[in-house]
């Protein structure tokens, strides 16, 4: 199975054959076989050439770039290989056609608040007893779902989903170096939210490298507006993933003492991780990707990485009229 390269300090990237070679500031070497890259992703400053960008694109590697506090910035997108005309144009009809772009929409925003529920399900079946009614509370918020008639309205219903379910974070943490309060973004304030906000754009860029290798677009999504200045079906569909693979991950890495202050920095940018701490997330989240599950229709083992392959195929069926989309559903 590919892999992800993850590029966390500063150097040299070029080519040498069929092997990508990355070189740190010490002369120290990494070499990684190009036929086992899914896609690079860079936190550090690096040096490269228009060579080296043509050997990605012949060999269909994504490169992702991260800014010295872990928030995405960009992405190299190679010349798509495999985008269907005839599915495009399907995909702008869903996407012009206010019926089908609500209708999608919505199954991406009931697939979000699902797993959010399958989560807080997680830990109340482990004692955690304070945390049914937020479920309650997540439960009265399908109904709100259903009568909303623009993309605006239901991205604030799910932002007020998504404020309840927060409000159970510091009930699963349990730990005052990361309590968390609120949700904060440009910056985060805390480090619960340095953690999620890192983690999200991890699952930001894998969802972007996965849809690269679909006839999707990445460009035209349903619930996040399409407009010039950024892709945005990645976007629609890393709401559904959210929960189990960042949140999950990050409880994890806290309960287990994996992760502590120390692994944190603070700045005129807020609060974010150490380039240590990044290591450390970066490494389970490696690990979390790569295992396996015994999925229920096709029942064989799957990746949680190819989970997101097969939510994109269905999303490609149903634009297709070929069976409406049903979101992943966590069943652990």
């Amino acid at each position: 199975m590919k892999q992800t390269m993850y590029i966390l300090s500063s150097g040299t990237l070029e080519r040498q054959q069929n092997t990508i070679v990355f070189k740190d500031g010490d002369g120290k070497k990494r070499y990684m076989p190009v036929e086992t890259i899914a896609d690079i992703q860079i936190f550090g400053e690096l040096d490269f050439n228009k060579r080296f960008l043509e050997f990605l694109t012949q060999n269909e590697i994504t490169m992702h770039f991260f800014n010295h506090y872990g928030y995405y910035i960009g992405s190299f997108y190679p010349r798509e290989y495999y985008n269907s005309g005839y599915l495009i144009l399907k995909q702008s009809e869903h996407y012009l056609d206010s019926h089908k772009r609500m209708d999608l929409a919505r199954r991406f925003v009931f697939g979000a608040i699902n797993n959010m529920k399958k989560v807080l399900e997680y830990y109340a079946r482990r004692g955690i007893d304070d945390l049914l009614d937020t479920l309650e509370e997540l439960n009265q918020i399908n109904p709100a779902v259903e009568i909303q008639n623009s993309p605006e309205a239901l991205m604030a219903v799910e932002g007020n989903a998504r404020e309840i379910y927060y409000s159970a974070f510091d009930i699963i943490v349990d730990n005052e170096d990361f309590a968390f309060a609120k949700r904060s973004r440009r910056p985060p304030q805390n480090r619960l939210n340095a953690l999620i906000s890192f983690g999200n754009s991890l699952l930001y860029v894998t969802v972007l490298s996965e849809i690269y290798r679909t006839h999707l677009d990445p460009r035209i999504g349903f619930l996040h507006a399409t407009n010039f200045r950024r892709f945005s079906l990645n976007l629609d569909v890393a709401e559904i993933f959210k929960p189990i693979f960042v949140d999950r991950l990050i409880f994890s890495l806290i309960n287990k003492n994996q992760l502590k202050a120390k692994d944190f920095s603070s700045g005129v940018e807020g609060v974010y991780l150490s380039e240590t701490g990044r290591q450390k997330f970066i490494e389970e989240w490696e690990k979390r990707l790569r295992t396996t599950i015994d999925h229920p229709t096709l029942r064989r083992k799957v990746s949680y990485r190819r989970l997101i392959r097969l939510d994109l195929y269905k999303i490609e069926k149903h634009l297709l009229g070929d069976h409406p989309y049903e979101p992943y559903a966590s069943r652990w």
